[in-house]
């Protein structure tokens, strides 16, 4: 998935660059008159500006995230449905997880993906957990938690091996969310309707390669339970738009 992300770079600058908009620093200004960010720390996460001061942190960071992450593939409702899942997994596998750190990483896991926080070829999970405790310092957010929230996106690509609770079903529910007919929805989100890239036939390519990667990738017992389904849901799909495109060439 790094090389798909890497595919997707310049779509993702060009369809995504939608402004900076509330930032949870602004926030923490704003309600608490924290002092002004250093110029290191302007430098790592640059300042947008300030909404409403949220009710609390939860509020904050969910009106950032729906303000901000604008994509049909990871945007505003991939991270809702990231949350929800992973809470379920671990509901069903009946362990335990810190809500805290999760709903901040299942929030925040693509803000790197999107301006002013992307950086240009570097991983945005990397980015992101570098870079997060910027946008909840301040907030509310008990901060004593902020290197959980960090290694839950830092690996919630299901490439990457995450530990501990939270990590983990955020990595499964993510994996599961390429899978299954909202994997083949958020791909083909994303094929250009004026013939650039990607275009239909890439976007097969690339559900293609998500049905060949992601299912083994899916560690939780209760990920791998739902791993069938939507395997067997993705590949109908890919099977019937062969045959209804002459195998892609009227795609």
């Amino acid at each position: 998935m790094a090389a798909f992300f890497r595919r997707l770079g310049v779509l993702r600058r060009s369809a995504l660059c939608i402004g900076a908009a509330a930032s949870l620093m602004g926030i923490a200004g704003a309600a608490q008159g924290a002092a002004a960010p250093t110029a290191a720390t302007a430098a790592a996460a640059p300042a947008v500006a300030a909404p409403a001061v949220a009710s609390d942190w939860h509020a904050a960071v969910r009106e950032l995230a729906a303000k901000n992450f604008k994509n049909p593939a990871w945007g505003y409702s991939h991270c809702l449905r990231d949350y929800a899942l992973a809470r379920e997994l671990a509901a069903a596998d009946h362990v335990a997880l810190d809500d805290d750190v999760l709903f901040a990483a299942a929030y925040l896991h693509d803000m790197a993906a999107f301006p002013p926080w992307e950086k240009e070829k570097a991983d945005h999970s990397d980015v992101a957990a570098d870079i997060v405790h910027s946008v909840l310092g301040g907030t509310g957010f008990p901060m004593a938690k902020i290197d959980a929230v960090r290694a839950a996106i830092r690996t919630h690509m299901y490439y990457r091996d995450p530990a501990g609770p939270e990590a983990l079903y955020l990595h499964d529910a993510d994996a599961l969310d390429w899978l299954g007919a909202i994997g083949a929805a958020r791909i083909f989100g994303l094929v250009d309707p004026k013939g650039g890239n990607p275009d239909g036939p890439q976007a097969v390519k690339m559900l293609e390669d998500n049905l060949k990667n992601v299912p083994a990738r899916v560690l939780s017992p209760a990920g791998r339970a739902r791993v069938p389904l939507r395997q067997a849901e993705l590949q109908k799909f890919l099977a019937d738009l062969r045959r209804e495109s002459a195998e892609l060439r009227t795609l």
